[in-house]
């Protein structure tokens, strides 16, 4: 007889939320995290889309501790001394079926554990799994430290860069065109000044995304979110890029926050905190097999992550696929068959919802990013140069916008920007 009807091994979105699941229908599970508390060690930039949060607790969704609406979002083409930016407002991102909000992992996670824990989960931190136990090739539990913890189903919801999942369903670890590094900091500000500086109310918030010298026109970019009295402002870049640049991240991070756009934001604040990230960037087509004998994969395990350059999400796909795998592993153990056969409902359930539709939806983005170098290189440089003659005013005649702009676009080619806007919109 197991010790376990089920082991989740990591408790960021994806891991607590399967465990509520689980805890809720009767089942004893296990929690394992490597961190000294859940959230120690986890990273998001970070922005909640809240529907997958009240889709898990309809109830108590609004005792989490979030810190501002997002209420105003900005993307921006970043040059070296401009950035062309849009900047959005709009009261439906008010309205509860679009509701986002910036949140800090650190206080996040905790309560996420505590929804499982008062379910009835069990935790166990500060232990890493490193091995899977085995019986041919289905899982039949975890080595933690020195101690074996047999189950009837292992979930795995432990990270991008995890050395569990090959194990379990012989996928490889993900190629280094496949994952980013992010590294962040947090800045202390007043409240009142972060809400001046974003141009929002107490209480509400920002999020911005930039392109361009965020990355010094590598495949990446930047990022920016107002949190209650804090900033998270950080750098994404694809791992194989890095390996070909001379410029490290930490370093593009310090350039980044000295950006004419981004020094003002952040102007007079205190970093409290410093953080990194491996960020799965493969979309639909990188995900590794999410059922295998006696183990499901939910989350950053699964390599889940939207990435539209517009918006980024991960943290409402994690608590989704992660309720998901709690339902459907409490099923196969109801029914008596934790075999690939028995959970497969778990994928089937994916595909029916946002999930898996949304990330298929995006397949082609990463491969438009990878292959469309122009984006990062040269449209940030081509929308500064438009926008100068658009505003700049210095006594000289105007020339008409018909005879000023073509030339500006023809220093990139009108087909190269013709072509890159029709592949673009395909992949999107």
């Amino acid at each position: 007889m197991a010790d376990f009807d089920a082991i989740v091994v990591g408790s960021g979105c994806a891991g607590p939320a399967a465990a509520y699941e689980l805890a809720k229908a009767g089942k004893s599970v296990l929690v394992i995290e490597r961190g000294t508390t859940s959230g120690a060690k986890n990273v998001s930039g970070g922005r909640l889309y809240l529907h997958a949060l009240r889709a898990l607790f309809p109830d108590d969704a609004g005792s989490a501790p979030l810190e501002r609406r997002i209420v105003r979002e900005r993307v921006s083409l970043l040059s070296a001394d401009s950035a062309t930016t849009l900047d959005v407002t709009d009261e439906l991102m008010r309205d509860e079926r679009y509701e986002s909000w910036s949140v800090l992992r650190a206080r996040f996670d905790p309560w996420l554990a505590e929804q499982a824990e008062g379910a009835g989960a069990e935790y166990i931190n500060g232990i890493a799994v490193e091995e899977l136990l085995k019986d041919g090739d289905r899982v039949t539990g975890v080595r933690a430290g020195d101690d074996e913890i047999t189950a009837d189903v292992v979930l795995l919801c432990d990270g991008v860069n995890s050395l569990l999942v090959p194990q379990a369903v012989g996928a490889p670890r993900p190629r280094p065109d496949q994952v980013a590094v992010g590294v962040k900091h947090v800045v202390e500000l007043p409240e009142t000044v972060i809400s001046d500086r974003a141009m929002c109310a107490d209480g509400d918030g920002m999020a911005w995304l930039f392109v361009g010298d965020a990355t010094h026109g590598r495949v990446g970019g930047g990022f920016l979110y107002t949190n209650r009295d804090t900033i998270s402002v950080g750098i994404v870049a694809t791992v194989s890029d890095l390996m070909e640049s001379e410029t490290p991240i930490y370093q593009l991070l310090e350039e980044f926050t000295r950006h004419p756009a981004v020094a003002p934001i952040l102007e007079g604040g205190t970093v409290v905190e410093h953080s990194g990230h491996l960020v799965a960037e493969g979309g639909y087509d990188a995900l590794p097999p999410l059922v295998g004998d006696g183990v499901l994969l939910a989350g950053e395990s699964a390599l889940m992550c939207v990435n539209a350059g517009y918006t980024v999400r991960g943290m409402d796909l994690a608590l989704a696929a992660g309720q998901q795998a709690g339902r459907s592993a409490a099923a196969a153990l109801d029914a008596g068959d934790t075999s690939a056969e028995g959970l497969a409902g778990y994928r089937a359930a994916l595909e029916d919802s946002f999930v898996l539709r949304d990330l298929r939806t995006l397949r082609r983005f990463p491969h438009f990013m990878e292959s469309t170098p122009r984006v990062f290189r040269d449209y940030p440089d081509l929308a500064r140069d438009v926008m100068r003659e658009l505003f700049l005013v210095d006594g000289t005649p105007m020339r008409p916008l018909a005879k000023a702009v073509p030339p500006i676009v023809k220093r990139t080619g009108y087909l190269n920007v013709a072509k890159d806007l029709v592949k673009g919109m395909r992949s999107l």
